[in-house]
């Protein structure tokens, strides 16, 4: 498969995930089911930006075999901008998509509000314009 064509696949993917992330994020007010369902689409949202970061980067002919690898090659590449904010936040998917623990739940919540969400939403914009031309 064209490895353009692949990202470009996996950030279509990205990009429906993170629309629910955002809708979530909009919810005021939420009950626990929402902020779990955040919580949910923070996990997957991630998961899909990292692999499309790895499958852009191989695309313009880098390998990278770990999430952390990937981060690290997109940062040094300057395709992301805020590389420890990115290996926070798979340190903190890890720890959501592993264990559950309210008060662990409760601080992710608020990370994925006041900053993880503005790292996918910068993620977002960028690919975007990435994926149009």
């Amino acid at each position: 498969m064209d490895k353009k064509i692949r990202w470009q696949q996996r950030f279509a993917n990205f990009e429906k995930s993170f629309f629910h992330l955002r809708n979530a994020i909009n919810i005021p007010n939420p009950n626990d089911t929402e902020k779990a369902g955040l919580v949910q689409f923070f996990e997957i949202s991630y998961e899909l930006a990292w692999k499309t970061l790895k499958d852009f980067l191989e695309s313009e002919g880098f390998l990278t075999n770990t999430p952390r690898d990937t981060i690290k090659q997109a940062f040094q590449s300057q395709f992301i901008s805020d590389g420890h904010a990115w290996l926070a936040a798979l340190s903190d998917r890890n720890l959501t998509s592993h264990t559950y623990d309210e008060s662990t739940a409760l601080k992710i919540d608020h990370l994925i509000r006041s900053k993880y969400f503005l790292l996918l939403n910068d993620f977002y914009s960028n690919f975007k314009n990435k994926s149009q031309s």
